[in-house]
């Protein structure tokens, strides 16, 4: 659809909607912010009205606006009428579960207030963010003693001490029959430890939804039945790509009627691989599947009155006991597979990963055979649960309706890992050797107190077949933004890992920050980062003189054993005035920091890579940034090694393709951490020469800000 049916209306609709946002808020018009509009605008407008075909231009754009750019304002008030006269939904979806509340909170209110805009709007987040009353309800009947509910993943998360369970529980069930609580995880009033919070929530394959005798009190369906009318629905990216491969219209609405904006827009493909990974680990696999079918044993008098389930009962603890018994078979096949000191010494935890994602030869049959054993496993157990599913609506003489449910939680609960099992099986009964390109499947040697296992995982590379198939060619339009999504000032390391479409809308939109106002050095050094001892003492003969100790400064590490090291080598130099990554928790550390310059006094922070990223120190907060090197990616991730393999099997450099833009990419990020607002100023140091010294050095300082430069 050509742009020119953009109609004037929905032009003026936008256009004044802007004004009065700057207007009402005293704000300056940026032109970043109108580039961005008009972007956005031209860009949905090729969104077919209902009835007709898609162009041959995807309704999808990928804008990189700068730091300040007002990224928020400007796709709200570019699609929410653009959203509207198409008769779609708009899906925001942000990186972090924080973001998501302050655009909710805070952003949109704002902007209907100030806009003239009229709009609705709703949270969505995913059941586990809610309580489950069926769960709580059976908890607190067993006296918090030994439940009834088999653990999904007993050996990830550990049930609770009942004396620290209890009060929790009795707690919030207080609070729900006051209606002084909704529910939902992030307006309870105070910290609840994972292990607490996890034994009353429910996935989708545990709940038995509108069959639930809790149903007109349960928090999850209560948030998500005011998502029907709603006409912008909040998420995070987690839940977005969650429903995307359910299929899509699980929770959100249907992704051909969504508009789906990914603000922080470059966590996309590594959001989506983790969607779309399998693992297994053997062991407590094994384990989980004798307590299930330990479980089973005590269903059958229970379950006696619903037709059909005995034959399912009969057959699925002998499928377990088989299952069970190929694991050991495939614990014995995976150890010949490491080298039998590490096995028997139970050294730390120790990876094997498959060259070109090959499965061994040896490996391969097992797994069919597992595959075979845990496909017949689902088909039971997803047979059992439909039965059960259907008989929560059927009045049975005899038939303990509470009894049933437990029993529809427990085998929803088989059923999904059982699935997941078999996901990854799958993933090693075939040989690997034609996927283009081909995934990563490695195995850990884990080792805990000398006692090891064994987890096998298979991950896709790239997530551009993925997003491709399930949100490219799917929905009616696509908007990803992000500060930081270009590198080396190309798109192509996004097109790459997301597989957006060549023919949508790339732009760049410069920040309005004046960086003449920071600098960018690097001093001089007679050490190369790649001399791990040297440089770490460097950098502890230097610090001393780059900091200044009356200032907040943020000093960043790609190692965390460097930062240790130069932390210990200080010695005390900055007398207590350093804050550790590790010693407190992130938003204690950036309290203490802040607390710390509104007493007048300096602060240093120490730390990684989630301190290079989403940040926020404005002012005195942060006036120096000193990044220790390049960060390049950790060599042992099996992602970044996979890739690096089928890339260099093409006769392409692995390294200039995709290490040095990567590195390129997170050094922009952390140097983002210096100007926060219009008015900062600062420095921006970094400790390794070789962005001088390498060929691929001037490629990386050209894509960074235009600081002014003092390179020594």
């Amino acid at each position: 659809m050509p742009p020119d049916l953009l109609t004037d209306a929905l032009k003026d609709t936008i256009r004044d909607a802007y004004n009065a946002i700057v207007e009402n808020k005293g704000l300056s018009p940026r032109w970043g912010q109108r580039q961005m509009i008009a972007e956005i605008a031209n860009t949905l407008a090729r969104i077919p009205e209902s009835g007709e075909s898609r162009g041959e231009q995807p309704a999808v754009c990928v804008i990189e606006a700068g730091t300040g750019t007002g990224k928020t304002i400007a796709y709200a008030v570019a699609a929410i009428p653009m959203a509207r006269s198409r008769n779609k939904r708009l899906v925001v979806a942000t990186a972090t579960i924080a973001l998501q509340e302050q655009f909710i909170n805070k952003d949109l209110p704002d902007i209907r207030q100030s806009s003239g805009l009229d709009f609705s709007f709703a949270l969505a987040k995913g059941r586990r963010r809610y309580i489950c009353l069926s769960k709580l309800d059976r908890l607190m009947a067993s006296g918090h003693e030994e439940s009834s509910l088999l653990p999904l993943y007993p050996d990830e998360m550990h049930a609770p001490a009942a004396a620290d369970a209890a009060p929790v529980y009795e707690s919030m069930l207080t609070a729900l029959g006051r209606g002084e609580w909704d529910g939902d995880r992030d307006n309870w009033p105070d910290a609840v430890a994972e292990e607490v919070w996890y034994g009353v929530t429910t996935d989708h394959s545990q709940c038995s939804g509108r069959r639930c005798p809790n149903i007109s009190q349960c928090s999850f369906f209560r948030a998500r039945d005011a998502l029907q009318n709603a006409d912008i629905i909040v998420t995070n990216h987690d839940l977005a790509l969650s429903d995307l491969a359910l299929g899509g219209g699980a929770i959100l609405p249907a992704p051909e009627d969504s508009i789906y904006v990914f603000d922080e827009g470059h966590h996309l493909p590594d959001k989506a691989l983790a969607h779309f990974s399998t693992f297994c680990r053997l062991h407590t696999t094994a384990s989980w599947l004798g307590d299930s079918r330990k479980l089973l044993a005590q269903a059958a008098p229970a379950l006696a009155p619903v037709q059909g389930v005995d034959r399912l009962l009969q057959a699925l603890p002998g499928q377990m006991e088989e299952a069970a018994a190929s694991l050991q078979v495939a614990e014995q096949v995976v150890a010949a597979l490491f080298d039998p000191e590490d096995v028997d010494a139970g050294s730390d935890d120790q990876q094997l990963r498959f060259p070109h994602g090959v499965v061994p030869q040896e490996l391969r049959p097992v797994a069919a055979t597992l595959a075979g054993q845990f496909d017949q496993l689902a088909g039971g157990l997803g047979r059992l649960e439909g039965l059960l599913e259907e008989s929560l609506d059927d009045d049975f003489a005899g038939l303990d309706k509470a009894e049933l449910e437990t029993w529809h939680i427990n085998i929803g609960g088989m059923l999904a890992r059982a699935e997941g099992a078999l996901a990854l099986w799958r993933e090693y009964a075939v040989s690997g050797e034609d996927e283009v390109p081909p995934k990563a499947r490695w195995i850990t040697l884990l080792n805990s107190a000398g006692q090891y296992g064994f987890d096998l995982r298979c991950s896709p590379v790239l997530a551009a077949d993925i997003l491709q198939d399930c949100l490219w060619t799917r929905a009616a339009g696509v908007i990803v933004t992000s500060a930081t999504i270009t590198a080396l000032g190309s798109f192509e390391r996004f097109i790459l890992h997301a597989g957006a479409p060549r023919e949508a809308s790339y732009k760049v939109v410069a920040s309005p920050f004046n960086y003449a106002n920071a600098s960018f050095r690097v001093p001089p050094m007679d050490c190369d980062p790649g001399n791990a001892a040297a440089h770490t003492d460097a950098l502890i003969a230097q610090l001393p003189d780059i900091l200044d100790r009356d200032e907040g400064s943020l000093v960043l590490f790609s190692s965390r054993r460097q930062m240790l090291d130069v932390y210990q080598g200080l010695n005390g130099e900055f007398g207590g005035g350093i804050l550790l990554q590790g010693d407190y928790s992130k938003q204690e550390i950036l309290r203490r920091h802040r607390a710390a310059i509104d007493g007048g006094a300096g602060s240093v922070i120490f730390g990684l890579a989630s301190f290079a990223e989403g940040v926020d120190l404005p002012g005195d907060y942060c006036r120096h940034v000193v990044i220790a090197k390049i960060p390049f990616a950790v060599p042992d991730s099996p992602l970044e090694a996979s890739l690096a393999e089928w890339v260099e099997a093409q006769g392409r450099n692995p390294f200039m393709e995709i290490s040095v833009p990567d590195a390129a990419l997170r050094l922009v990020q952390a140097s983002g951490r210096l100007l926060r607002t219009e008015d900062d100023s600062g420095r921006v140091t970094l400790m390794d020469r070789r962005i001088l010294t390498r060929r691929y050095g001037r490629a990386i300082l050209d894509s960074l800000p235009p600081f002014r430069r003092e390179l020594g």
